[in-house]
């Protein structure tokens, strides 16, 4: 008999159902050969520094860097159970092999791998390799399943990340917490992507913008710009630096004959958009539909998971294999019948087929997964949430658009004169609207084109100049980051650098993955070094007073971006383990001697300081003292802040923290003043929709529907020994 072990219980029913496993168990579901269960997620995780050493409860300068040879993996605790029924059927007499399900990619093998070694088993196993969960990309998958060893490169990587973010991670929190006496969280990706927005945010700061004046003229049935003919740059020559200037230009051609002096014609190509990976999806619902990224990844996941109408969403590819090409058109065929006219619109190529382009197809181009489209399933889009209705369209016509030809059209310039002065005008006519149609018409259609259309002119013809207008102006800071562009500085870290060699080796690295990115972006709003402000995304005083003490080999986005080339190298068995490891231990040590030696000028926002005594700020800090709880650690009271509840007495070491939203990602509650006074004096509350309990070493939310996994999160403490 064969074990399936899926990475959630809803793939795992999709498999069951596909295999024909309806008898249900106590963790599983069996029939005919097959037995099929579920991770929970992560079952298994690395240790923490005080389960290998007694003596690392204590935060102290003197014990980092901590740097063991080996870290031992632990069952997690609250999700023990689902593990000691993938142990006993893994180790059980009726199991002859195995099969990987978990999801295809680095850290769903990671899952797996560390349930299979901490269960200790040796029996074979093969790899479930799919981009869809429709039933007959799951019957494929199962006809063409691939030994487990073909993904060893994977595994290696995906251990490499987690170890790699371990050491980083436990060492640079570690000391600069204790160096600084602020509960501070650091990390091999999250602190670039803080740098990236601390950056942005001083660019903005330090913005001086110029002011200059612009001069519009109206010529009846068109408007042209006025110009310098002596300065080369089009974006600058309209610019005049001094009001009074302006307003004499606008005097001396108001009433007057204009003449067009050029009418030049350019006809132009706009190429149909390429397919969607997830950072492209992200950034594009971002942009139209406002959707953060990681809303975005849910509303993907859950089109993929549960309504089978997406292929795997978590891929860093834009293109398909050419052996797509015979399967698209009954794609195409399963789309709902309002983009049937659509469809209908492809156009054909020699042999009545689609289209073949280099910019769709490309062997070499797909990854472990290709590019985003809608599966052979007819989705059920009236059964969607809107948002995921949204989303589904947005997927739905880009891989229609892909197979378009190009826009078409006529880039037209004019250049008008009138008492000397020179006046430029710009506009488009369209020739074919090829894959724009696509778009004509959906309610979040595709930006509009920024040039107007202009009248039939030709050179010698004239006008009167109606109306002359000064506009001031100035020059604008760069814009405030928002999901779409921090996704996009993200994926293509390191690809400002000067160094052009250094630059070809950084393409396709960049921080995190595709299916990370989501998720720091959401850590750092999480613990307080970023903020939402509208659409955009900025760093707080904390999150900039980090950077301020941080070194550049943390900070540096270049530098973690070259570990992500890394860590794909290594996937694709290009690259040693240990050659990757030994740097790493090496940024481990740095970072501990640099927090250790360096005095850095400034410090943290008040939020982390006590107020003086008689103060207002003392005062304030007195009424976010919770009444009735007392730090589990020293007895000492608990204070409220923005982000966080905390140990009053921090200043002397004690760093009991609890994050206010440690549990909302698991589906649990966000903790408030009454739930953590409770949970401080009860250790367990219960709720009618789960239980939230509480001890030494971590918080979580068990919920009350069977079937969810709820959340866990660890308890910091720190105490000055």
């Amino acid at each position: 008999m064969k074990l399936v072990i899926a990475e959630k219980p809803s793939v795992a029913r999709d498999i069951a159902k596909v295999l024909k496993c309806g008898e249900r168990k106590e963790g599983y579901m069996q029939g005919g050969d097959y037995m099929v269960s579920w991770a929970l997620g992560h079952l298994v995780t690395l240790m923490e520094p005080d389960e290998l050493d007694e003596r690392y409860k204590k935060w102290r300068m003197e014990d980092l860097p901590i740097e063991p040879e080996t870290i031992p993996t632990k069952v997690i605790p609250k999700t023990r159970s689902q593990f000691s029924v993938l142990k006993k059927l893994m180790n059980s007499a009726e199991v002859d092999s195995l099969i990987c399900a978990t999801d295809a990619g680095r850290e769903g093998e990671l899952i797996f791998r560390l349930i299979y070694e901490q269960a200790k088993c040796k029996k074979p196993v093969e790899r479930l390799w799919i981009s869809s969960m429709t039933d007959e990309a799951i019957k494929e998958g199962f006809a063409q399943l691939r030994p487990s060893a073909d993904y060893d490169g994977l595994y290696r990587s995906a251990q490499c990340r987690s170890v790699a973010d371990w050491l980083v991670g436990m060492n640079a929190s570690r000391a600069f917490t204790i160096r600084y006496n602020v509960l501070l969280s650091m990390g091999r990706v999250q602190t670039p992507t803080l740098a990236i927005l601390v950056k942005r945010g001083k660019e903005i700061a330090d913005f001086v913008p110029v002011e200059y004046h612009t001069l519009t003229a109206d010529f009846g049935d068109y408007q042209g710009q006025w110009f310098d003919p002596a300065v080369k740059d089009e974006k600058t020559a309209n610019r005049i630096p001094d009001k009074d200037k302006a307003a004499a230009l606008a005097k001396k051609v108001r009433g007057q004959e204009a003449k067009v002096l050029s009418v030049t014609s350019e006809q132009k190509r706009d190429l149909p958009p390429q397919l969607f990976d997830l950072t492209s999806l992200q950034r594009e619902a971002n942009r139209q539909l406002g959707f953060t990224a990681d809303k975005t990844l849910k509303l993907a996941q859950s089109l993929y998971e549960r309504w089978k109408a997406l292929t795997y969403p978590r891929t860093d590819s834009r293109y398909l294999p050419m052996d797509m090409l015979k399967r698209l058109p009954k794609t195409f065929q399963q789309l709902p019948n309002e983009y049937q006219p659509l469809v209908q619109g492809i156009p054909k190529n020699e042999n009545g087929g689609l289209p073949v382009s280099r910019r769709v197809f490309d062997n070499e181009k797909v990854s472990d997964h290709h590019a985003i489209l809608p599966t052979l399933n007819r989705a059920p889009v009236e059964k969607m949430s809107p948002d995921e209705r949204a989303l589904f369209d947005m997927v739905a016509r880009r891989a229609i658009a892909a197979f378009y030809p190009p826009y078409e059209y006529d880039q037209v310039k004019v250049v008008t004169e009138a008492a000397g002065e020179r006046f430029r005008s710009t506009g488009r006519t369209e020739r074919a609207p090829g894959w724009k149609a696509v778009y004509r018409g959906a309610a979040k259609a595709e930006k509009k084109d920024a040039d107007p259309a202009l009248p039939a002119l030709a050179e010698g013809d004239t006008r009167k100049v109606e109306k002359a207008s000064v506009k001031k102006e100035a020059t604008k800071p760069p814009a405030p980051h928002t999901d779409a562009s921090l996704l996009a500085a993200m994926e293509n870290a390191g690809r400002d650098l000067d160094d052009e060699a250094l630059r070809e080796q950084m393409k396709g690295s960049g921080l995190g993955t595709p299916a990370t990115r989501a998720a720091i972006i959401e850590r750092l709003l999480q613990v307080g070094y970023a903020e939402r402000k509208g659409k955009t995304i900025q760093a707080t005083p904390k999150g900039i007073a980090l950077i301020g003490i941080c070194p550049q080999e943390l900070a540096s986005p270049e530098t973690t971006g070259k570990w992500e080339l890394a860590l794909n190298e290594i996937a694709a068995n290009r690259r040693d383990t240990e050659r990757f490891m030994q740097g790493i231990r090496r940024l481990s040590e740095f970072l501990v001697d640099y927090a250790k030696s360096t005095t850095v000028e400034g410090g943290f926002p008040e939020e982390t300081r006590r107020g003086k005594r008689g103060s207002k700020a003392g005062a304030a800090r007195k009424q976010d003292l919770l009444e009735d709880a007392a730090c589990p650690l020293c007895g000492k009271p608990v204070k409220e802040s923005e982000k966080a509840f905390g140990c009053s007495n921090w200043q002397n070491g004690c760093a009991f923290t609890l994050w206010k939203d440690c549990l909302t990602r698991g589906g649990g509650p966000q903790l408030t003043r009454r739930l953590v006074t409770l949970l401080l004096k009860q250790k367990t509350v219960r709720g009618s929709t789960g239980t939230v309990s509480i001890d030494g070493q971590s918080i979580r939310f068990d919920p009350a529907e069977p079937g969810l996994t709820g959340a866990s999160a660890p308890i910091v403490y720190r105490k000055k020994g």
